[in-house]
């Protein structure tokens, strides 16, 4: 089983990374405590969009400085008072306070990497991000399912708008065999992200695994194609069954062998199953290196 980084159990449900202020106690929380550490100040509003992206970024860097800064934020529709005073006028804006004073500052919903650049300035480099992603999609091709299962949960908890992580988790959902689960995510994906190309992978998976509960026992499946080797759809049918196995391999060879002996059987059904294989794989996984080799030979010599 893939080993999991300390770095998961993180990411999981704890304490807030912010804390709420108010005008009555504002000196405490930023003006008190940053002469103690840095205090980052997010001045927001419910109603401000860049906001809601910024601070869950703003959330990620404090966390990985690891108690070297704080962050406070403050709600400017209840507390307008000291947003006036500080002379801001647009929103997101983050001031950050040292020993009582204010230093440095932006406004705008800037980008992860210069939100970290900003809070580097104030305490120094903070430590690489490890790459969970990456981990779980390594997971995920390994064989280990779970294992991507966990991690992806934990980032989708963290970060629920995060389109990638939802697309993962769905996958890997699929491979754990929850499959109903899958479908709840994706039928739960904002319209406004329905075509995110990072979601394709994950539809594909969601839909052969559909498929694959309606064709019906592999060793059924396997004796049809035995007694009758030109039973295109038993072979197809196989395809599906194997697939939803994890026999990546011998579900694409079975396909393949479709297209060998008719190419245009069922409107090309075998050579578009197959390419949604390749999209539920993904590029990298050596399944899809291998079948797609076979098939541009095939369709091409």
């Amino acid at each position: 089983m893939v080993q999991l980084s300390e770095q998961v159990t993180d990411l999981l449900p704890e304490a807030p990374v912010s804390k709420a202020t108010t005008a009555a106690t504002f000196a405490n929380d930023v003006l008190t405590e940053s002469g103690r550490q840095p205090v980052l100040v997010d001045f927001w509003a419910p109603w401000c969009q860049p906001c809601k992206q910024l601070t869950p970024l703003l959330e990620k860097a404090v966390k990985a400085a690891q108690g070297k800064v704080k962050l406070v934020t403050m709600n400017i529709d209840e507390h307008p008072q000291i947003a006036g005073q500080l002379g801001i006028r647009s929103i997101p804006a983050v001031i950050a306070f040292q020993r009582a004073q204010p230093v440095d500052g932006f406004m705008g919903a800037l980008p992860e990497n210069q939100v970290r650049g900003f809070i580097e300035r104030l305490v120094g480099p903070l430590p690489e991000e490890e790459d969970l992603r990456g981990i779980a999609e390594a997971a995920l091709a390994a064989g280990d399912p779970l294992a991507a299962l966990e991690i992806f949960r934990a980032l989708h908890t963290e970060n629920p708008d995060d389109i990638g992580a939802r697309a993962g988790l769905i996958k890997a959902s699929v491979a754990a065999g929850e499959l109903a689960e899958a479908e709840r995510l994706l039928a739960e994906v904002p319209a406004s992200a329905a075509q995110d190309p990072a979601l394709g992978a994950a539809r594909a998976a969601v839909e052969t695994a559909i498929r694959a509960a309606g064709v019906g026992e592999l060793g059924e499946l396997e004796r049809r194609v035995g007694a009758e080797p030109n039973d295109h759809q038993a072979r197809y049918d196989l395809a599906i069954a194997l697939n939803a196995q994890g026999r990546r391999n011998e579900a694409a060879d079975a396909l393949l062998t479709i297209i060998k002996r008719d190419r245009d059987w069922n409107e090309a059904a075998a050579r578009k199953q197959l390419l949604q294989f390749f999209e539920a794989w993904g590029n990298m996984d050596a399944a899809t290196g291998a079948a797609r080799r076979k098939l541009s030979a095939l369709l091409f010599s």
